[in-house]
């Protein structure tokens, strides 16, 4: 936990709790459709106009042009910047109290999509603090309230009977934060919790069959190689890494058969994908163990893992002996993530074992490309530099028509996995648990739904 800044991993709790909204949001086709902008349109390959709702903030102030510009003003200075504003340079304008004109330095064809983020959640004036911090304490306009925020244990949360769309069934929810997933699984199963999110595999089938929900997620789990500096500057052993730990059998061993083997960086929850794919070719040969013996000789690989995903320590831990067999020396270093992700984007390890949810950002593929892979990614733990692969994600963001785009989306991820700086492992499947008393609990391969108005107890 981050203290819920929205411009943070903590994004999408926001969300998913129902406590803040964007200028847009995604229906389940991943269109954008409206949220605090009730219509919008483009003027010009750079300019947007969007319409905005008669809204009110927790606090009681009005929701204007003027909290846009405000809210979208803060998440661009904001250090480090949200991913969602890696690739783009937004401008905003109030026009009037309900009108406000945004634009891009480059045409953005997926700009309403993109204003969907979590990240760009517009809050009002009093969360933005001098010192660069942001509280969603009472300050956004969901149809619920953070009252209390308990450090990272916890936080309570009250209906807002002044949000624009309606009263929420619920009266509140009670939040805890439970890093560990078998507690969090024996929270449910004791009665403890209505709702417990991401129960562990290994315990998914302990789960009541009729409290056990699996989603088809967005989630690849990847090995990252750090091609910035150290053991996998050399193409031949990144090669060689990747050829050490293939993920098939990593499906049943470690996931308990909810995921399925990594086909690239886009899994079965992307429909698109798979026939748009262009397989990766010009990779570098593979050094042999004795080649890695020789030339890490003295040299400890430093491996991460997070444990926020309770099946990544156990993955990681498959893949050290593979990649000690393969000949590296390796040392395994195992965090939550708030921990080590300073290290991780300063480059003080050799390779991470990490999960990503590859469409969290925009609903749109190409954020995340561009966050992660490109040279000047604000999310490049790989410290990947590699013109082919920034011109080929370069040529899918400024591509307007959805099918083409995706084709290069598409190229620019066999041009990505042509350098070895990340190996797909798995695509993941979610195991929500959800009790047989709760109704109107949003299952969301997105991960940034879940509860809303009409989640209650029955």
């Amino acid at each position: 936990m981050q203290a819920l800044s929205p411009y943070s991993n903590d994004a999408t709790v926001l969300s998913k709790l129902s406590v803040a909204e964007g200028l847009t949001a995604l229906d389940k086709n991943g269109t954008a459709k409206p949220a605090l902008a009730k219509s919008w349109k483009q003027d010009d390959d750079t300019t947007w106009t969007f319409e905005l709702r008669k809204a009110e903030f927790q606090d009681g102030t009005e929701f204007t042009a003027q909290s846009v510009v405000n809210a979208l003003d803060h998440a661009g200075a904001a250090k480090p910047k949200p991913r969602v504003l890696s690739d783009v340079t937004l401008t905003a304008k109030a026009e009037d109290a309900d009108t406000v004109t945004l634009t891009t330095k480059s045409p953005d064809p997926v700009l309403p999509l993109r204003l969907a983020s979590p990240a760009l959640a517009i809050l009002s004036a009093k969360a933005y603090a001098k010192d660069g911090k942001v509280s969603p304490v009472g300050t956004g306009t969901g149809p619920f309230e953070i009252t209390k925020l308990t450090g990272k244990t916890g936080a309570a949360l009250d209906r807002f009977d002044g949000y624009w769309g309606g009263k929420a069934k619920a009266p509140g929810l009670d939040v805890t934060w439970i890093p560990d997933g078998t507690a969090r699984a024996n929270a449910l199963r004791g009665g403890e919790a209505d709702i417990a999110e991401w129960i562990p595999t290994s315990q998914a089938k302990l789960l009541k069959p009729d409290t056990r929900h699996v989603v088809s997620s967005l989630r690849t789990d990847s090995l990252i190689l750090n091609t910035g500096k150290g053991v996998f500057t050399d193409p031949g052993l990144r090669a060689a890494a990747r050829e050490a730990v293939d993920g098939t059998d990593l499906v049943d061993s470690v996931f308990g058969g909810y995921a399925d083997p990594a086909q690239g960086l886009f899994g079965p929850a992307v429909p698109w994908a798979a026939e748009r794919r262009v397989p990766a070719t010009g990779r570098a040969r593979a050094a042999s163990v004795d080649q890695v013996r020789s030339e890490t000789k003295g040299t400890t690989l430093r491996l991460a893992a997070i444990t926020n995903r309770a099946e990544l320590p156990e993955a990681a831990t498959v893949l050290q002996q593979r990649l000690e067999k393969a000949g590296f020396t390796v040392k395994l270093d195992v965090r939550e993530y708030t921990q080590m992700e300073g290290d991780l984007l300063a480059g003080r390890y050799d390779a991470l074992v990490f999960s990503r949810v590859t469409l969290l950002d925009t609903g749109d593929a190409v954020a995340y490309l561009a966050s992660d892979f490109t040279s000047d990614g604000v999310y490049n733990i790989a410290r990947l530099k590699d013109a082919e692969v920034d011109k080929a994600i370069q040529a899918a963001a400024a591509e307007s028509d959805m099918k083409r785009r995706q084709e290069k989306i598409m190229k620019a991820e066999s041009e990505i996995l042509r350098t070895d700086a990340v190996v797909p492992l798995v695509h993941e499947r979610v195991v929500q648990g959800i009790a047989t008393d709760v109704e109107g609990v949003v299952l969301d391969p997105r991960e940034r739904a879940l509860v809303d108005l009409d989640t209650h107890l029955k």
